[in-house]
């Protein structure tokens, strides 16, 4: 198909396939750190498995060529975009739980009943902030309820201090329904146990 001797070949072909090859790599290795951080360990690994065969394909390119620039810019170029693309695809994936807390002035009864209305967890209690009574109100979801969370914050306190934290190890709660946990029927909840 390519006659790999060319000028075609080495100035385009090969860079081209550098930088593919980093992308994919820089992808994969991004995503199995993001893994590792989240105390998914029996998942990272398949990732590194992949990164390293594919990062070998890489650099023994740059290491059969050391005197083509082309190739080292293939190489750094595809390492920043699969910098890029890995953090864009582990947003995507949304794996994981995060906590939400939300500290707000205003009375937050409505929030907490809408929350647990549908189905989530939600603990609340009172405390004083720095210029007054608050209310501040907990919950551990699924990081890709985060945006649907926002909004309902949003809808019933605009002016609510909220953030947003990883969690690296859960035990139990209350969860939403979803087709792929175990059901407890009679709550309209399901308690979801690890």
């Amino acid at each position: 198909m390519f006659d790999t001797n060319s000028d075609t070949f080495s100035l385009i072909v090969v860079p081209i396939l550098i930088f593919i090859a980093r992308v994919t790599d820089v992808t994969f290795g991004t995503i199995r750190i993001i893994l590792i951080s989240r105390g998914m360990k029996f998942i990272a690994p398949i990732f590194a498995f992949f990164e390293i065969i594919i990062w070998l394909f890489a650099i023994g390119q740059i290491m059969q060529h050391l005197t083509n620039i082309t190739y080292y810019l293939a190489y750094a170029f595809g390492f920043s975009a699969g910098t890029f693309v890995g953090i864009y695809v582990e947003e995507k994936m949304a794996i994981g739980m995060v906590i939400v807390r939300i500290i707000t002035r205003k009375d937050a009864s409505k929030l907490v009943e809408h929350l647990r209305s549908i189905g989530y967890g939600v603990t609340s209690f009172d405390g004083q902030g720095a210029t007054g009574p608050v209310k501040l109100i907990y919950m551990t979801i699924e990081r890709k309820d985060i945006d649907n969370i926002v909004e309902i914050i949003k809808e019933f306190n605009p002016k609510a201090f909220f953030s947003v934290e990883e969690v690296r190890l859960e035990n139990a709660g209350v969860f939403p329904l979803r087709k792929s946990h175990r059901w407890n029927f009679d709550l309209g909840l399901h308690q979801y146990n690890k």
